[in-house]
């Protein structure tokens, strides 16, 4: 089930057909902005709906995952309003007076915000039923289940703790100090949000840090959160909850994840030399760009600064002759999602790239690891599938081509091997192109506009 429009905003476009097709293409050329970050727009809708007054949103992208968000927050009493392209202003109910909620929540596909807003409801007294999409309502909530309920809500979910879900917030959330069994932005994230309206401190152990974008954000609006580094590596965050928080301008980065696409398309087609502008350079999100150098990428950053707390980079990028390496582990949780795209950048790559510790990706929109090792196969590769992850040996140049792939439904998917069809010998064509507007509705424009040839067409 789709995600509505809000009321006065537009809806995300979808690609131009149902099958798209990438073509062997000349140089990439060009400036571009890609869109704002997802995890700091869900971020941005959610907190301004904690605070109380007025918080003013820049550079929101509006895909279907955040426009769900959006409407999910009018749902929970807030007001939000669009006032242009990526300008969003949302006056707050403030923490504890969230509304009950008169329909079902629906998310569409987006797995962030249904996570974070479960903790979001958790902390209230209030009851929801959350929905979504086929691909959503396949993928496990119980790690995020089983905190929520430690601090007083209840859950009524199908089996495996897939939605649908009904959830009954606690009157009193209990704040709980939570050891995470695997390092989770998102299950971190949904405690912390449930811990703001609980008394005294909610404390979230994580085995290794993740990213840290609730922690940068809620303090920007004024809550209490401290980070410290515990013994064998382990990160310690805190939140004392029952805090006013007050409303915030947020001018949202562009997203890493979304320019991994257009980085990779530019190393691995020959001759290529584009600029990105305006990339959220948080170290918790680097770790492609920093493999992608490891391995020969001429990437320059330029123009570093910080805007709304988090640091932003100017990439220059140039084709480049990559060389396979092995990925450290512990740089898995700052590229986890861009897994699939540096599949593509090793298909290319001089020798054999190994990535492993991305066991998270059997359980994303699709299951990542097979979808991957699948799209490359059907392309001429040879790939070695582990249980978290896969090595890949490369053609140090142009990768065969000329399959179709298959996305189960999958955004990163579908992007990562239409980016594998500009530097291959021949065609590369995915089964479906429309759930790429849930993450970069403009992803096909603007690689047409870097000189990318794209066909579009149906499937039979």
């Amino acid at each position: 089930m789709a995600p509505r429009a809000l009321s006065g905003a537009i809806s995300a476009p979808h690609c131009d057909a149902m099958s798209l097709t990438a073509l062997p293409s000349r140089t990439l050329s060009g400036t571009i902005c890609v869109p704002g970050d997802k995890s700091i727009s869900h971020r941005a809708l959610i907190f301004g709906t904690l605070a109380v007054g007025k918080t003013e949103i820049t550079g929101l992208l509006e895909g279907e995952d955040v426009l769900a968000t959006a409407e999910i927050m009018r749902a929970l009493g807030a007001k939000v309003e669009r006032l242009g392209p990526g300008h969003w202003t949302v006056e707050g109910v403030g923490v504890g007076g969230l509304k009950e909620p008169e329909t079902a929540l629906d998310f569409g596909n987006s797995g962030t915000g249904a996570r974070l807003i479960m903790g979001l409801v958790a902390g209230h007294p209030i009851t929801a039923t959350f929905i979504g999409d086929a691909s959503l309502s396949k993928r496990p909530m119980g790690r995020v289940i089983t905190p929520l309920t430690e601090m007083g809500a209840h859950f009524h979910a199908r089996s495996g703790g897939r939605m649908p879900l009904t959830l009954t917030g606690a009157a009193t959330p209990l704040p709980i100090t939570y050891p995470l069994p695997v390092a989770s932005a998102q299950v971190k994230s949904a405690i912390l949000l449930a811990g703001l309206n609980a008394p005294g401190q909610t404390t979230v152990i994580e085995p290794h840090a993740t990213r840290d974008h609730t922690e940068r954000m809620l303090r920007a609006f004024g809550a209490e959160v401290s980070v410290e580094e515990g013994p064998k590596g382990v990160t310690i965050v805190r939140i004392t909850g029952q805090a006013e928080l007050h409303p915030s301008q947020v001018i949202v980065p562009a997203d890493p994840s979304s320019a991994a696409f257009p980085v990779v398309a530019a190393l691995t087609t020959p001759g290529s030399d584009i600029t990105v502008t305006g990339i959220m350079m948080n170290p918790h999100r680097v770790g492609l760009y920093t493999t992608l150098m490891e391995m020969g990428a001429d990437i320059e950053v330029m123009n570093q600064r910080d805007e709304s707390g988090e640091p932003v980079a100017d990439l220059r990028v140039r084709a480049s002759q990559l060389k396979g390496i092995e990925v450290p582990l512990d740089r898995t949780p700052s590229m986890i999602d861009e897994y699939p795209v540096l599949a593509v950048a090793a298909a290319h790559a001089e020798g054999k790239t190994i990535m492993r510790g991305a066991a998270e990706l059997r359980v994303k929109e699709s299951d990542r690891v097979a979808a991957t090792v699948a799209g490359l196969r059907v392309n001429g590769l040879h790939v070695e599938e582990f249980d978290d992850g896969m090595a890949v040996t490369g053609t140090a140049g142009r990768v065969p081509g000329g399959g179709h792939v298959a996305t189960h439904m999958d955004h990163r998917i579908a992007m990562s091997f239409i980016v594998m069809g500009f530097g291959a010998e021949k065609p590369v064509t995915i089964d479906e192109g429309h759930m790429i507007a849930t993450s970069f509705p403009d992803f096909v424009p603007l690689m047409r506009r870097l000189g990318a040839s794209l066909e579009s067409g149906t499937n039979s």
